[in-house]
């Protein structure tokens, strides 16, 4: 087994501080909520939940694929999906008046549809009680189900985002193997093709093994299949999590590729060691 990594000094986190945070971490236990903040131990969950943004997750926590970044437990929920909780969003959204929420999910392969209308009926009963706060929703690939891309798409957030996670030589080992590179690209295209008001958005692991001009590569291929927005992070491995770690990657070279992405055409980058999927989401709907 190889011999672990020691963490670098830029990876140090502070504890959260702020009134806001309490506030909503009591209020969604309260609710019996769940949000991607709390279940990842993200390190921006204060500095978000601070400043009104959370990410909430949906349609339970087993996931039908078992990919080798992630320590959410594998399984078949068998259909099941909480009918409250589209509810029990709306609401909190509303009474903690977010301006900005993110909503995500395991991956539901046990769903027809993959769970798309669940995403969608969120997005319309927080739009019916929040008509102020904006909203992102972060999916998984629906198998490339063109029925079920149209279904997020035309409950119309104002972001919509698929996670290619990493660059395409590493996709085998990283994700499941359902999951590929050509697909989620196309899932990511065909969402901008569909409803062209709508931002789409994706985001990178790093540290996983992968080269310079891979990432590089990687980001053009984002950018022709018509991202907007791209997010890139330093990966972690979680607790229980079986994929390790190749490299700690510098805050300056997290600053190079947020440069050279910007340069070839993206409209927003968030890039950093502690940059998540829904860092600074509001930011890139405020840059444009």
């Amino acid at each position: 087994m190889p011999r672990s990594l020691d963490k670098p000094p830029w990876l140090r986190v502070r504890a959260p501080t702020d009134p806001k945070f309490r506030e909503i971490r009591d209020l969604i236990s309260t609710r019996g909520l769940r949000t991607v903040c709390t279940a990842s131990r993200c390190p921006n969950t204060s500095e978000c939940w601070s400043s009104g943004n959370a990410t909430f997750m949906i349609l339970g926590d087993i996931c039908t694929r078992n990919c080798g970044f992630c320590a959410v437990p594998y399984g078949n929920p068998n259909g099941e999906i909480d009918s409250d909780e589209v509810e029990k969003i709306a609401e909190i959204v509303e009474e903690l008046r977010l301006s900005h929420v993110v909503i995500t999910s395991v991956t539901r392969d046990d769903l027809a549809d993959g769970g798309a209308g669940q995403f969608a009926s969120v997005v319309r009963s927080v739009r019916k009680q929040s008509r102020e706060t904006t909203i992102e929703l972060l999916v998984p690939d629906f198998n490339g189900d063109e029925a079920s891309i149209q279904t997020v798409v035309e409950s119309h957030p104002d972001v919509l985002g698929h996670n290619l996670e990493t660059v395409k030589r590493l996709q085998a080992r990283v994700r499941d193997r359902r999951a590929s590179y050509e697909q989620s690209l196309q899932v990511l295209r065909r969402m901008g093709e569909i409803d062209e008001t709508i931002f789409v958005k994706s985001s990178l692991m790093l540290g996983l093994g992968e080269s310079e001009e891979e990432v590089v590569e990687t980001m053009e291929d984002l950018l022709e299949a018509g991202v907007d927005f791209l997010t890139l992070g330093q990966y972690l491995q979680p607790k229980g999590g079986r994929l390790q770690i190749s490299e700690y990657i510098p805050p300056d070279r997290f600053q190079d590729y947020r440069k050279n992405a910007l340069d070839i055409g993206f409209r927003f980058v968030a890039a950093g060691p502690f940059v998540r999927s829904s860092y600074k989401a509001m930011e890139a709907l405020d840059s444009v």
